[in-house]
């Protein structure tokens, strides 16, 4: 189960055998200013993953912000989902919805110049 509104994604799945994953998750971001790499978006991802207790916050820069899949599925694999199964492949209509909010929120547009110091 997913559910999407701007600002909040919430993501649920529940164990259907003892070899499956459960996790019950919710990503919710904002425009923010860092002081070192400028306007970009806070995101925090919290919830429960197997049992564990999440709360992972993270920041990524206006040139970076379309790429919070990636961080996602990294918290998601670091909290023992296998990467077998950390794949957005399912939620991907979900993702696409948020994209289009990050992208509007940070008033991105196609061509916008990205720091070199962030393709590394």
């Amino acid at each position: 189960m997913a559910q999407f509104e701007p600002g909040h994604l919430h993501i649920e799945r529940h164990a259907l055998t003892k070899d499956d994953v459960s996790y019950n998750i919710c990503i919710d971001y904002e425009v923010a200013q860092d002081p070192k790499e400028g306007k970009g978006m806070q995101f925090k991802m919290h919830g429960t993953i197997q049992g564990k207790e999440v709360n992972e916050p993270f920041f990524l820069p206006k040139d970076q912000a379309y790429n919070f899949a990636s961080n996602v599925t990294k918290i998601a694999e670091n909290y023992g989902i296998p990467k077998a199964l950390s794949s957005i492949g399912s939620l991907h209509k979900y993702y696409d919805a948020m994209f289009e909010d990050v992208r509007v929120q940070l008033n991105m547009k196609s061509g916008d110049p990205v720091k070199p110091e962030h393709l590394e």
